[in-house]
């Protein structure tokens, strides 16, 4: 059976490798003969002006998939509209976390410390792949409609998108030259080969041929043609953090878990996989705050999920339906793709080895070889003479933990919980102001939305603590409010920054001792460039002339140029956004109970920092975060961007530091 496998496997690869030399041979076969797209000369930020469109549509998701019905609809038409202000946040009056009384001097800063960008929820998407979730979209407008992740025509160019804001890096680098950029994981969709590829080859500068398996309309269809990326500007190093679609089956469940599921071969498969609706929450019997099953995608009615077809080019869904349905009587039939198959998490580290940009690992060079195989967190000075240490921190669940449950969850082992206390400590006593860097953020999910801190698989019920039951499965190390704890009794550190949720919340932690502001510190959220609003965040951080902290965070949009396949993605975007109308400005309640009941069954707090109140079930409890604000531009309809001036407070100690550095 081995030799069998093994034997197909070499000339799954030997004909894949011929049909790309192939296809490379039609573009010309070197880089000098392959176009590239590049983005408008005019590049500007959303504190220069907004992207403004219509939001005056009712949510409909059966129209997602109907690209060719866009513009009679009205569907993706934008212009740019006024600027969106940088808002400034010092004391409790602006919900900032500086002593009440605090007034910003009028004095210039003492130094600019550090200039950097991030970027992050690429999800470059091969949408050829035979084992993707695309029909659930369709299939299910209750649990799936609106879910984006699983389908939408920004898929079908997300190299582009990742291609167009590199270089609109480049451009504000030549004006204000960054330090550094980081990425905060999700790279790949579904931890393929080819997607990792493509993601690190258009941050290199390489050709991309964005297609699979047969290569379809890669002579003619704009999202399938080879092109030739920008590359980043060499002289700007860049860090990559894990995220969970980096090493998860479409971000939810791990490749290897039940070998039974058929997940590791699905990915080289010759044929289009079905499956039930995995997606349908469990309910009955209750188990939540454990809300789905993986092992459910083989009961019920299966479906055959589709793809994208690549020879059409508006990327019709083909391949999807009901099995044993008329057409469906027998698997839908793909040309099989090794590049496609699914990375372990080893793999998907080392693959950052393989690269032309810096620094060679990009990160991962600096993780402590004495540490286990996999092991994703690590630190670094973005610059030797400025006391900032950047901490980029690993936490996704594991692959071995055991959950069924979809595994978008905060997590922290033993072992990177160690890791974490460690690093803190020693920034604290080298006199090192902090930055976290992180996929998943924290205290700003309500329990149940499977991206909240993980409780592990325990089932609410009516006790005063459930959440602490000892339980026999995989634990978290650290509850959330022993991690919140732990950071605020770090008054260095400056800010918690992560992506995951899509959005671009900023999240004040207060100090929990009004004597002391200094523990208090921030969360920044960068979007995703995939869905819209498709933007990355800058930094400027600064020291000011009273010896106090100043970060500058500002949304970019890419500057694509009309006419490009980045341009089209931006208008499949908006019109995403119009059609299924997700919540992107969101800010969730801390709720006290899981409904009114009875039973009344508690839940632990979802931000430690402030109180619980009222039920989680039906919506509509209003107690949100009052420090979770989004900003306003004059005459755009909506808004998804935030732009803020953050300010925080030294501890005396390292006050005196920074007066000795720079006096």
């Amino acid at each position: 059976m081995k030799a069998s496998y093994e034997l197909k496997n070499f000339w799954l690869v030997f004909l894949t490798g011929l049909l790309i030399f192939s296809l490379s041979g039609c573009t010309g076969g070197n880089d000098s003969q392959v176009q590239g797209y590049p983005i408008d000369s005019d590049v500007q930020t959303t504190d220069q002006r907004m992207l403004s469109f219509s939001m005056d549509f009712a949510s409909n998701t059966t129209r997602l998939s109907q690209i060719s019905q866009y513009d009679g609809w009205g569907y993706g038409i934008w212009q740019f509209g006024a600027a969106l202000p940088v808002e400034t946040r010092t004391t409790s009056a602006t919900f900032g976390i500086m002593p009440d009384g605090y007034v910003v001097p009028a004095l210039p800063p003492k130094a600019k410390l550090l200039n950097f960008f991030t970027f992050t929820d690429i999800h470059i998407t091969d949408k050829e792949a035979p084992n993707q979730i695309i029909y659930l979209q369709q299939l299910d407008p209750t649990y799936s409609g609106t879910n984006t992740s699983i389908y939408s025509p920004v898929m079908m160019y997300t190299t582009h998108v990742l291609d167009a804001a590199i270089q609109t890096a480049n451009a504000l680098h030549k004006n204000n030259a960054f330090d550094f950029g980081i990425s905060l994981g999700d790279t790949c969709n579904n931890t393929s080969y080819n997607e990792l590829r493509w993601y690190i080859d258009v941050i290199d500068g390489k050709v991309i041929t964005p297609s699979s398996g047969d290569h379809l309309g890669a002579g003619n269809i704009d999202y399938q043609k080879p092109y030739k990326a920008a590359g980043l500007d060499k002289t700007i190093p860049w860090y990559q953090a894990l995220g969970n679609h980096d090493h998860f089956y479409i971000g939810s469940f791990p490749v290897d878990a039940n070998a039974t599921l058929g997940i590791r071969d699905s990915y080289i498969s010759r044929t289009v996989w079905s499956r039930a609706d995995l997606l349908i929450p469990l309910i009955s019997p209750l188990v939540f705050p454990v809300m789905f099953n993986m092992e459910n995608m083989t009961v019920g009615q299966q479906y055959y999920q589709g793809l994208i077809d690549g020879s059409t080019p508006l990327g019709n869904i083909i391949h999807a339906g009901e099995v044993g349905a008329p057409g469906f009587t027998e698997p839908p039939t793909v040309v099989a793709d090794a590049n496609r198959r699914s990375l372990l998490r080893t793999e998907w580290i080392s693959e950052f080895f393989n690269t032309s940009s810096t620094p060679v690992g990009h990160g991962f060079n600096l993780v402590n070889p004495t540490q286990q195989s996999g092991f994703a967190c690590y630190s670094f000075l973005p610059k030797s003479n400025i006391p900032i240490k950047v901490i980029v921190l690993d936490d996704t669940q594991s692959e071995t933990d055991g959950s069924k449950d979809i595994h978008g969850h905060g997590f922290l082992d033993a072992n990177r919980w160690a890791w974490l206390r460690a690093e803190l400590a020693a920034g604290q006593a080298a006199n090192q102001l902090m930055i976290i860097a992180a996929h998943i953020p924290i205290a700003v999910v309500k329990i149940g939305d499977e991206t909240e801190w993980w409780l592990g698989d325990r089932t609410a019920r009516p006790t005063d603590s459930w959440w602490t039951d000892s339980i026999t499965t995989t634990d978290n190390a650290v509850t959330l409010a022993e991690l919140v704890a732990t950071l605020q009794n770090t008054p260095n550190l400056l800010m918690w920054i992560a992506g995951h949720r899509h959005l671009n919340t900023v999240k004040a932690f207060l100090s929990p001792d009004p004597t002391h502001p200094e523990y208090g510190f921030w969360q920044v959220e960068t979007s995703s460039l995939r869905d819209f609003p498709q933007q990355f965040r800058t930094f400027e951080i600064y020291l000011n002339s009273d010896y106090t902290i100043s970060i500058k965070t500002i949304n970019v949009d890419p500057a694509v140029k009309a006419g490009t396949p980045a341009a089209t993605s931006r208008k499949y975007a908006i019109a995403a956004q119009q059609i299924v109308q997700n919540n992107l400005r969101l800010n969730n309640p801390n709720p006290a109970t899981v409904s009114a009941g009875p039973p009344v069954i508690n839940l632990p707090s979802m931000d430690p920092t402030r109180p619980q109140a009222g039920p989680q079930f039906p919506a509509g409890n209003t107690n949100t975060d009052p420090t979770i604000i989004y900003g306003v531009a004059p005459g755009v309809p909506y808004n998804a961007s935030y732009n803020a001036m953050l300010y925080k407070q030294l501890s005396p100690a390292m006050k005196a530091y920074m007066q000795a550095m720079f006096p």
